[in-house]
């Protein structure tokens, strides 16, 4: 984990947690002004916002702490579980608006200073979309679990609260009947956003292998190196933003040791500029063995640059 990554990490994170607790303010007070129910649907999501944006605080600052012995991959699956707790929180929020949606269909009731509760939701839009901008540069540099989850779910924000405004000035004009079927909708929205927050952290607690397109420019790249002449048993998987990249490379067998160290060393070099935050496990075999003891037939060179 290098410094800026840790700078961006940290920067993201307290940005989240600002924005969250200002916007709860924001929202309270137009809440309680309007009594518009899907104000208080864009209320209860900033409020599971605090709690998940909290527990990425947590989490971030924990995975950010280096290898020690009993965690010598580091602890960077602390962000998975992050995401867990926040598909947790999503879904207990879409529970509860399904309910006062519900009653509120039941039990019709008027709204009030719906100007309040517009230009409130219009400030919400704008500070979401600058956390937002944020949080995907923090992304792409980092490829935090973490803050991908974060960021979904703001993301999420974005789309609640401008279905809030929409129902808002619906109501201007007379239409405040449809403010309970619009937070049906954002709760259906944010049950459809906490599902896909919970299968990313699965994945990465179950060491799902990185993308095929990955894996593939990993390959390719051992390969470019002279006299690789196969790549197999290659493996890989992520905690938290580091990418764990394993592979044994078929080398001459007339090499000695040290030149078949080097030419690792040239391998793990190309990787290492291609995926800069991976940490990287090379094996040599004699190109004599084969595929014998490999977890399928190994990529020859010629076959691999002929595919390109």
């Amino acid at each position: 984990m290098t410094d800026e990554s840790t700078r961006l990490l940290r920067l993201a994170t307290y940005a989240s947690v600002v924005t969250a607790s200002v916007l709860i303010l924001a929202k309270l007070v137009a809440w309680l002004m309007t009594g518009s129910l899907t104000v208080l649907a864009s209320l209860v999501d900033s409020l599971m916002d605090v709690g998940a944006s909290l527990i990425n605080l947590i989490a971030v600052r924990y995975a950010l702490l280096p290898p020690d012995e009993d965690h010598r991959f580091g602890h960077g699956k602390a962000e998975a579980l992050a995401g867990l707790a926040q598909a947790a929180f999503i879904l207990g929020s879409s529970v509860f608006l399904v309910l006062n949606a519900v009653d509120r269909l039941r039990h019709p009731q008027p709204l009030a200073e719906i100007g309040v509760g517009v230009a409130v939701m219009a400030f919400a839009i704008v500070a979401t979309v600058v956390l937002l901008t944020i949080q995907y540069r923090v992304i792409a540099r980092t490829q935090s679990t973490a803050i991908r989850a974060d960021a979904l779910h703001y993301a999420t924000d974005l789309a609640t609260n401008a279905a809030t405004l929409l129902a808002l000035v619906l109501a201007l004009y007379g239409w405040s009947h449809l403010d309970p079927w619009f937070a049906l909708a954002i709760a259906a929205y944010i049950f459809h956003s906490a599902l896909s927050i919970a299968r990313d952290a699965i994945d990465l607690l179950m060491d799902r292998e990185l993308p095929a397109e990955e894996r593939t420019r990993i390959m390719e790249l051992a390969l470019s190196v002279p006299q690789v002449g196969n790549v197999h048993d290659l493996r890989t998987h992520r905690s938290g933003p580091t990418k764990l990249i394993q592979l044994h490379v078929g080398l001459p067998d007339e090499l000695s040791l040290a030149d078949a160290h080097a030419i690792s060393d040239q391998v793990e070099a190309r990787l290492q500029s291609a995926f800069p935050e991976a940490d990287i496990i090379i094996h040599q075999d004699p190109l004599s063995l084969g595929d014998e003891g490999a977890g399928g037939p190994p990529i020859q060179a010629g076959a691999a640059r002929g595919r390109g």
